[in-house]
């Protein structure tokens, strides 16, 4: 099959909008709801390893084309031990997929659902779900039932597979018409207990550019994008900044705290390791002790996690052997130089600083051993390129702070928003950060330049909590903000005006937000007013919010974490 031809992708704002290859998927919901061509950014295609065949299913490749792995090398690992081989993988793997399109009625191009804990399973059920040519759309353990209604709304979510442990949220979402199959129970409809072909699953034969995914990020709205993301792009991620900045190889053991419904956790625990026929230990749990401890006993070589984790384990390495680690990784928030200093001299390994976005599916700028600058992001990821701009999209002096704009082989494809106006502009994704580009190519983090809070990694809507605060009945008006933070880059702050007579009750609204939204968006501080600074017009100053130093009422630690 020919090439892809990278000069055809790279003509202006537009080029290659539009899918060109004959869809493999029969239901066609997620292609029909591309952004119009206009509205597509530049994708670049210059590395010879990115001009991937017109037809192409990522699963499979990954499953059965990876590069150096039998099918008695460990693929997944778990915590209790548990290890299964290439071979078992890809035998469980297919068996899934002929449920999926046989018994479970799954058709290509369905979206279907995946929730629970990092195991080998869940990510089993996302490599069957592409190779079956249906869209994987992975959520967190965490997200309450008006957040998966919410989803499932906006991605015409028809099936489901569910962690037995995950599935009571999901029922009470009541989302209509939605077919959930449990995996690790005891019932004899369960996912693992049915009875199913064990022969080789052929996989649907997708185009590259047929959609595979469909990630979800908060917007600074409140209302989630649906971010979708093709077959190709999947194996983008790994031939950039896996193959050209982390360089793995067979023989390392991936391991990390963030969870497959965040693509910085999909990328490092799936796709990188499969990639190169590496292995990947899987943590239900993963706190900075018990990274530590999974470190050591697992003898990882590749860890993923933020810099909140970093900053927490240092006080704990003089109790864990991690002579293993050769490979650290940072993203989720930004990296402060004095966190790399100390993971330095303590342990003598450099931190590989990243920026990424659900939008452009993982990092894409970074760097790693002598070229790493404490302080600073990094250069574009080969396949990539960056400038800081204005609001008008003329680029700015380096030294200047302004807008990061990017461009590579993976671009931002919001499903049915107009959002998508504001993250492309003629051609540049435009990540809402703000950065400076040294004279010497070096791209330096300054802060957020929207209202979307960053804590421990996890990307938060304010609007979005002050929703679920609006829909407690005390509750008249609500404004959350992000807090700087020492431990954390920033917590979320909310100021709330109570109706008359109401206690000041601030665990009763928190233990109301966690009900409706997952724990890490649930407010650390909250503060009562008796009215929200609002300009003549009756807009809100969120800057006097951000501005007022936030008294602590003493709320405990949740343990946030990516």
């Amino acid at each position: 099959m020919d090439s892809v031809n990278p000069m055809d992708r790279t003509t202006g704002p537009g080029a290659d909008a539009r899918p060109r290859t004959a869809s493999a998927h029969v239901d066609t919901f997620a292609r029909d709801h591309l952004p119009p061509p206009d509205q597509w950014p530049e994708l670049r295609f210059d590395l010879p390893e990115l001009r991937y065949p017109d037809r192409l299913n990522c699963a499979a490749e990954l499953l059965d084309a990876t590069a150096g792995a039998g099918p008695a090398r460990p693929a997944f690992r778990t915590a209790a031990g548990e290890v299964w081989t290439y071979g078992e993988l890809r035998a469980r793997v297919d068996r899934i997929a002929h449920l999926l399109t046989g018994e479970l009625g799954v058709v290509p191009g369905n979206r279907v659902l995946l929730r629970g804990p990092t195991t080998p399973w869940l990510a089993a059920c996302w490599l069957a779900v592409l190779k079956a040519g249906a869209i994987a759309v992975t959520v967190l353990a965490q997200q309450r039932p008006h957040e998966l209604r919410t989803i499932c709304e906006i991605a015409r979510v028809s099936h489901a597979l569910c962690d037995i442990r995950s599935v009571d949220d999901l029922a009470k979402a009541e989302v209509p018409g939605l077919a959930i199959t449990t995996y690790g129970g005891d019932a004899p409809d369960d996912l693992l207990r049915r009875p199913a072909s064990g022969a080789p699953y052929r996989a649907v034969d997708t185009a590259a550019d047929d959609v595979a995914l469909i990630a979800f990020t908060s917007g600074t709205t409140g209302r989630p994008k649906g971010c979708v993301h093709f077959h190709r792009d999947v194996l983008a991620t790994a031939d950039t900044f896996s193959r050209h900045v982390l360089k793995p190889c067979a023989d390392d053991v991936f391991a990390g705290s963030p969870p497959l419904g965040f693509t910085f956790g999909l990328g490092g625990l799936v796709v990188f390791p499969l990639r190169v026929g590496a292995s990947a230990l899987l943590l239900e749990e993963a706190h900075p002790r018990q990274l530590l401890a999974a470190v050591e006993e697992h003898r990882v070589s590749v860890l993923f996690t933020a810099p909140t984790a970093y900053r927490a384990m240092l006080g704990e390495l003089d109790h864990h052997d991690i002579s293993s680690l050769r490979r650290c990784v940072s993203a989720g928030e930004n990296l402060p130089a004095a966190t790399w200093r100390a993971w330095r001299e303590r342990t003598g390994l450099r931190i590989v600083n990243g920026i990424g976005a659900t939008e452009l599916l993982h990092i894409f700028i970074s760097a790693a051993d002598e070229d790493i600058r404490p302080g600073t992001t990094g250069v574009p990821v080969p396949g990539w390129r960056a400038r800081v701009q204005d609001e008008r999209g003329e680029p700015v002096p380096d030294g200047e702070p302004g807008l990061l704009a990017v461009q590579g082989p993976v671009g931002c494809r919001y499903l049915a928003d107009p959002r998508q106006r504001v993250y492309v502009r003629d051609g540049w994704n435009v990540t809402g950060d703000t950065y400076v580009r040294e004279p010497d190519g070096y791209f330096r983090y300054v802060a957020r330049a929207d209202d979307m809070i960053i804590s421990a990694g996890y990307n938060i809507a304010g609007p979005e909590v002050e929703d679920a605060l609006l829909r407690h009945p005390d509750v008249v008006e609500a404004a959350v903000v992000g807090r700087p933070d020492e431990a954390r880059g920033q917590v979320v702050v909310a100021h709330v005006v109570l109706r008359e007579g109401a206690a000041r009750d601030a665990e009763a609204l928190r233990a109301h937000v966690k009900a409706e939204l997952a724990p890490y968006k649930c407010p650390r501080e909250i503060v009562f007013l008796d009215a929200l600074p609002r300009t003549a017009t009756g807009k809100l100053q969120r800057f006097r919010l951000r501005d007022e130093g936030a008294p602590d009422d003493g709320a405990p630690d949740d343990g946030d974490r990516q």
